[in-house]
């Protein structure tokens, strides 16, 4: 039974549509899919003349994330609720960017779907759907501080961790 369809190539191609939509000036910008699975996303980008890769930690074990170097724009599209230590996850953010880098990510915030006097029956808490860490507002932008980042929400499934807005990306700041 498959229970997400379009994770192998729906999905990070309406990503890179996003992406490209986003950056028209991608002059110089080097990308990283951080947990990009198949790769798709970075091939639909390096496709558009991108310079853009893809690491996935569960497809790259031999390969150390040092090895990697620093990204100006980094993705994380649909990685955050499904890593155990997410402390670790900023901590490898961190060794993979700058003070201009950005990191833009998806993940669904919990707030007004959970409370504690009743059941959870939020469907993004399923765990059919494998997703084991749930965030809110404020626990991601306690996590974003306590990793020197700065937390802006697009919406309650995008997001963007940044230190300082460069001249490629304060477009999305205004």
């Amino acid at each position: 039974m498959k229970v997400d369809e379009d994770y192998l190539q729906k999905r990070p191609e309406g990503n890179a549509r996003l992406i490209h939509k986003t950056f028209t000036n991608k002059e110089g910008i080097r990308r990283l899919d951080y947990g990009g699975g198949n790769g798709v996303l970075s091939e639909c980008l390096r496709l558009q003349d991108w310079n853009s890769q893809s690491y996935d930690p569960f497809n790259s074990e031999d390969e150390p994330i040092e090895s990697l170097g620093t990204f100006d724009l980094i993705t994380v599209f649909e990685v955050f609720e499904h890593v155990p230590n997410v402390n670790e996850l900023f901590t490898n953010l961190s060794r993979l960017t700058d003070n201009q880098s950005m990191v833009i990510f998806s993940t669904l915030l919990s707030d007004g779907q959970l409370n504690a006097a009743t059941k959870i029956d939020w469907w993004y808490a399923s765990p059919r759907n494998g997703h084991i860490s749930l965030f809110s507002k404020k626990s991601l932008q306690l996590l974003a501080s306590q990793h020197s980042w700065n937390l802006h929400s697009f919406s309650q499934n995008l997001h963007v961790l940044y230190k300082i807005p460069s001249k490629w990306n304060q477009h999305l700041f205004n």
